[in-house]
């Protein structure tokens, strides 16, 4: 079978990062055809364009693309729109899948103080292995943003089908894994009919799945305790905006946002992307952390290609990579973008 993959460097640090993802998937999975594609900030200051229609029709040809970053102005600017978020409507990539494996680095993080119930590692910390499902085509993130006379107003727009098909990709996810949770999150008390269209559309598909078990929490308080106990999760799933904010707090346990993956997935494509921006502060310097693309790849190996032998020799190489001590200033080492995809590489 051949797999093809359409490559979208993007913006800042996506150029240093994504080429290393490119040729870890390579090693991992011979034979891999790359299709070369534009889109971003800087695509768009020289072609007007940020998402050119050339891209849309490489993604829609391979059905499978990695996007490195994307500088978006912090204003708004007549014709711009974010390319990814156009991507994830466009190709209706409705399910955004962020998972966090704990990393024990010394002195690199947080440890939080284990309970009873905590799964705990060889050194006593909390064993943080969760995966966030969040809606990526709805919430706040619809676009439907407008002025009123002096008001900014921005619509939530929650549907019961959209939130019955999250839930039915995190419930599938789950029984997969060994502790077979769910838990919703929202903010029903504040929000009662958006999220209660949300949390009750989520229960009512949990039904179908007896084996596995179901909670719920109020956004707020999940904060709080991914930044304090994160081994508590096993899989969320909540609404887009939610999952946006509470998937970075999640990705200090997993060594930061450098490390941090993500896939959005739909039927019939899948955009895979590292979390961490263009960062614009580093771009150029060699010195960008290529792992949480690295991991991106390993996810479209997993859940687009379902090579889950690929993913976990991907996964394994960079973990490895990163506990040997070959990491990057943001993870306290001093090694490069290439060092790290050196080190990787030979685990492969």
């Amino acid at each position: 079978m051949t797999y093809r993959l359409c490559v979208i460097p993007g913006d800042g640090v996506g150029r240093e990062v994504i080429p290393c993802a490119v040729e870890a998937l390579q090693r991992a999975l011979p034979g891999l055809v790359t299709v070369e594609a534009d889109a971003g900030w800087d695509c768009f200051q020289r072609t007007g364009n940020p998402l050119p229609e050339a891209t849309v029709a490489k993604i829609a040809e391979c059905g499978a693309a990695l996007f490195g970053a994307v500088s978006s102005p912090s204003k708004k600017v007549e014709g711009y729109r974010s390319p990814i978020i156009q991507m994830r409507q466009r190709f209706d990539l409705y399910a955004n899948l962020r998972p966090t494996k704990g990393l024990e680095i010394g002195g690199y993080r947080p440890v939080a103080a284990p309970s009873i119930s905590d799964p705990q590692s060889s050194s006593g910390r909390p064993a943080v292995d969760l995966l966030i499902v969040r809606e990526n085509t709805q919430g706040l993130y619809a676009g439907r943003e407008r002025m009123q006379g002096e008001e900014a107003i921005a619509e939530r727009v929650i549907t019961r089908a959209a939130s019955e098909r999250i839930a039915r990709v995190a419930f599938a996810l789950a029984r997969e894994r060994a502790r077979r949770h769910v838990t919703i999150v929202h903010k029903a008390n504040i929000l009662p009919i958006t999220d209660g269209v949300f949390r009750d559309a989520v229960r009512a598909v949990g039904a179908a799945y007896p084996d596995v078990t179901i909670g719920e929490m109020l956004v707020d308080t999940a904060a709080m305790m991914l930044a304090s106990r994160p081994a508590e999760f096993d899989v969320i799933v909540t609404t887009n905006l939610f999952g946006d904010i509470l998937s970075d707090v999640a990705s200090v346990w997993g060594g930061g946002m450098g490390v941090a993956p993500a896939l959005n997935l739909g039927d019939g494509v899948a955009i895979a992307e590292p979390v961490h921006g263009s960062a614009p502060d580093i771009a150029g310097k060699g010195i960008a952390n290529p792992c949480g693309a690295i991991l991106s790849a390993a996810l479209l190996a997993r859940h687009y290609w379902q090579l889950p032998d690929v993913a976990n020799r991907i996964e394994q190489a960079v973990y490895g990579a990163i506990e040997s001590g070959v990491r990057t200033p943001d993870l306290g080492g001093q090694a490069t973008t290439r060092d790290v995809t050196a080190e990787v590489m030979q685990r492969i």
